[in-house]
């Protein structure tokens, strides 16, 4: 510009002719190489945190970028003296590496460096093969998890990583045909759980392979960390055989409560019976020589005999009732066989067992029988016996101690299904409790 020459006094295609104006030299020049020198220093900071994959987008941009660069301060301190366009031709060499940074290895997407920063927070350890088993990738909660330093993984055989390791990360037949499977069906992944004791974690193994537009990118094997999870079954395993065995617990107590109560009325009835019986027997024996004792007293008296006989032959038919029932519940509660038993023999156990808890709370059992009672049900009769001895211990409970109240327990057919209901009058559920 022939009003202020700022960039050229004289410009020329010879650079040792050429005339530098004073913005040019002292401030654009000076300006722009600095920013360049920033941005390399910003870069290879950059690429060797984030090395592996990325390192290989910086070193094609790197070489891209000081082949001008370095050109260009050449012939700026004539320590080159050629044409002007010696640096413009070597950006020919850039557009060479930048085009096989961009379409090799997405030179310019940043998402996959934002996505490696994501991974590396995440509890969930990956590695990524090529198509040589060769570890090409991985995020840091891999090498945290099973004490690995980064120069001991990458670029190393995935086989003979897992030789080197204390204890075995994966089985190397196992993970050999995994491998090889999911090359065969790309879409397929193969899932396994494996327990690491020295790491004391538990992981489900994921493997996959990583397409791309049907394009190979390699194989992720996912390590998944559910040891918190297996740890919280355990608890809740753990507690539910605790609250199983407290349960078992409670109702064999409310059994051996129960039992005394159902076992007294008939041994004491027979012990009526027989001192019933020895008085009888007296008065036979007395009378065997008495002239006045007529046929009819001793056929009355052998009536007499015969009732109390019944009677004892009753109470000892309950008793042994009563020990069926009480034998089934506190011995073969846990089993789980299913046979069949008819409705009037479910209804019977329940009296037995619920008789002694309902007579101490002042409590009415009005039990409604609406089918037949030789209809038989298919199932364990004592787990039966114990959901429904449970139902009406809590209607008992709902009543806080008011006496005279009824409980109804009902039996009905709908269609091909038999309904058992229990139902009480103390009001209902709580809603907090309803919607559980």
């Amino acid at each position: 510009n022939n009003w202020h020459h700022l960039f050229f006094k004289e410009y020329t295609t010879n650079i040792t002719t050429t005339q530098y104006g004073p913005y040019f030299s002292l401030i654009h020049y000076n300006y722009t190489f600095l920013l360049y020198i920033i941005s390399l220093f910003i870069l290879m900071k950059n690429a060797i945190k984030n090395s592996g994959f990325f390192s290989k987008q910086a070193i094609f941009i790197l070489i891209g970028v000081i082949i001008p660069f370095m050109t260009s301060i050449l012939s700026f301190m004539g320590v080159t003296s050629g044409s002007i366009y010696e640096t413009p031709i070597t950006f020919a060499v850039s557009v060479i590496l930048f085009m096989l940074g961009t379409f090799r290895f997405n030179l310019f997407k940043t998402s996959p460096i934002s996505l490696q920063k994501i991974v590396d927070k995440i509890s969930d350890s990956y590695i990524i093969l090529n198509e040589d088993d060769i570890i090409t990738d991985f995020n840091a909660t891999f090498l945290e998890t099973f004490g690995l330093k980064e120069n001991n993984v990458r670029n190393k055989n995935v086989f003979d990583l897992i030789s080197s390791s204390d204890e075995k990360i994966l089985e190397e037949k196992k993970l050999e045909n995994a491998l090889s499977e999911v090359q065969k069906n790309p879409n397929k992944t193969l899932f396994f759980d494996k327990n690491f004791s020295s790491y004391k974690k538990y992981f489900h193994i994921e493997i996959s392979t990583i397409m791309a537009k049907q394009s190979f990118l390699g194989i992720l094997i996912l390590f998944k960390d559910t040891t918190q999870h297996m740890e919280d079954m355990k608890t809740i395993i753990d507690n539910q055989d605790m609250l199983m065995e407290s349960e078992r617990l409670a109702s064999l107590g409310q059994l051996i409560g129960g039992i005394a109560h159902n076992l007294k009325t008939p041994i004491m009835s027979i012990s009526g019976a027989a001192e019933g019986l020895n008085d009888l027997i007296k008065e036979y024996d007395s009378s065997i020589e008495d002239s006045e004792v007529t046929p009819n007293d001793h056929h009355d008296i052998a009536k007499d005999m015969s009732s109390w006989v019944k009677k004892i032959k009753e109470y000892t038919e309950y008793m042994s009732d009563i020990i069926t029932t009480v034998k089934g519940q506190a011995v073969v509660m846990s089993e789980q066989d299913s046979y069949n038993f008819t409705i009037d023999e479910l209804v019977k156990r329940v009296d037995i067992l619920m008789k002694h808890e309902l007579k101490n709370a002042l409590i009415n059992l009005k039990t409604n029988i609406n089918v037949d009672g030789g209809f038989e049900i298919k199932g364990n009769v004592n787990s039966l016996v114990q959901v429904i001895n449970n139902m009406i211990s809590n209607s008992i409970q709902a009543y806080n101690g008011k006496t005279n109240e009824n409980i109804e327990f009902t039996i009905y057919k709908e269609s091909s299904t038999i309904v058992i209901s229990i139902k009480d009058f103390a009001g209902g559920l709580p809603k907090e409790v309803s919607e559980k």
